[in-house]
């Protein structure tokens, strides 16, 4: 049997003779970690809780220690002779969850003082998909999710009709029982949740049949919401108290709304600025010309100077998306691209070659530029 454990040391994450505060401190985030508390119907978890704790009842004894580190796991074994006889030198039948509750004052330890204490609903977190105008100038939107509430027939008593409930009697109400252990740490005294009533202090004789006894059920509710303007993709908006009903007299959760936005034709955002492009005719570049540009609240006329280049960016203030939280708005960047002509008849080629030829370079600074800048380049590469 001893060779199909896994070495103590191993199950701890430590190396051969690691000490005792190193075994300390591994334990406590292992048995944390793994705790059935925090992994409920995790099978594994709870057979790797049960591994941490035996490795740490030998390994924090200094004399199962001394034992291991020199027979290892046939030091227990009763059929290779080992001397602990009942599993861990005495300690067979032991809780180890009551060392965990030890070390950390029964934070996960199932006690019913934490069963019966106030909890806090469980929050609910549902999406919604906006389109590009509703994020920017808000909307209302209907909503419909499914929480968590208490049953409406018995009042969340878990009792049918809100009778037979009584007193548990193993444990006077309280939903607790004292019991004093010998641990590998010494004697120790833990409070347990009374197995009679599972921590409640109550029983219930005979179950409601809406919620089965449970005193809750689940159920569907919708909402009017009011997103407000200026949301973005991943923006966040919280109800309070629209989420799963608490217990024991615990708040309801918060209902979480997720913003999804779908992409706009035109306009892209960053932030509270919105960017477009405006194609325009190589004439209105060339002369200048009042464009139409969209923005938010619609076309407008735009005025270009002579001689505009293609990429140029125009930007106007305040003419972006409000700030979710203030009244300040984001900028509109409009970015022209001039669009070359396609499909010339042989009468608009020749004029544009003569236009061309009484262009020559000083109308072209850039390019005139370009070619210069080029030409000393290569002089001084030779």
């Amino acid at each position: 049997m001893a060779e199909n454990k896994r070495d103590y040391y191993e199950v701890l994450g430590l190396s051969k003779g690691a000490g005792d505060s190193e075994i300390k401190k591994a334990y406590r985030t292992l048995a944390k970690k793994y705790h059935p508390d925090m992994n409920q119907g995790d099978a594994e978890a709870e057979q790797k809780f049960k591994e941490v704790n035996e490795a740490y009842a030998v390994l924090s004894d200094a004399d199962k220690k001394a034992k291991y580190d020199q027979y290892g796991h046939a030091a227990f074994d009763p059929a290779s002779g080992g001397f602990g006889g009942g599993g861990f030198g005495g300690f067979d039948g032991f809780d180890f969850g009551d060392i965990f509750s030890s070390f950390f004052g029964g934070g996960f330890g199932g006690g019913t003082s934490r069963r019966n204490a106030p909890i806090q609903g469980d929050d609910i977190g549902i999406r919604i998909n906006l389109t590009f105008e509703e994020a920017v100038f808000g909307t209302k939107k209907e909503v419909s999710y499914q929480k968590i509430q208490k049953c409406a027939s018995c009042n969340g008593t878990g009792a049918h009709e809100g009778k037979g409930v009584k007193t548990c009697s193993k444990c006077g109400g309280s939903g607790q029982m004292r019991v004093t252990q010998r641990t590998p740490l010494g004697m120790i005294q833990t409070t347990k949740s009374c197995d009679e009533c599972g921590g409640s202090g109550k029983i219930i004789e005979t179950p409601c049949k809406s919620c089965r006894g449970t005193g809750y059920t689940k159920v569907t509710k919708t909402l009017d919401v009011s997103i407000p303007a200026g949301v973005d993709e991943g923006s966040r908006i919280a109800l309070r108290s629209q989420g799963s009903d608490g217990r024991n007299g615990g708040p309801a959760g918060d209902l979480i709304i997720v913003v999804s936005v779908k992409p706009h034709k035109i306009f892209e955002r960053d932030g509270r600025d919105i960017y477009c492009e405006v194609p325009i005719t190589f004439s209105e570049a060339v002369l200048g010309a009042d464009i139409i540009i969209p923005t938010l609240e619609g076309e407008e006329k735009f005025r270009i100077n002579e001689g505009t280049q293609s990429g140029t960016t125009f930007t106007l203030k305040g003419r972006g998306i409000k700030d979710v939280n203030t009244s300040r708005k984001g900028d509109l960047f409009v970015t022209v691209a001039v669009e070359v002509p396609k499909n010339l008849t042989n009468d608009q080629k020749e004029l544009l070659s003569k236009f061309a030829e009484s262009c020559g370079e000083k109308n072209h600074q850039k390019k005139t530029g370009f070619f210069e800048n080029l030409k000393k380049n290569l002089k001084k590469n030779l």
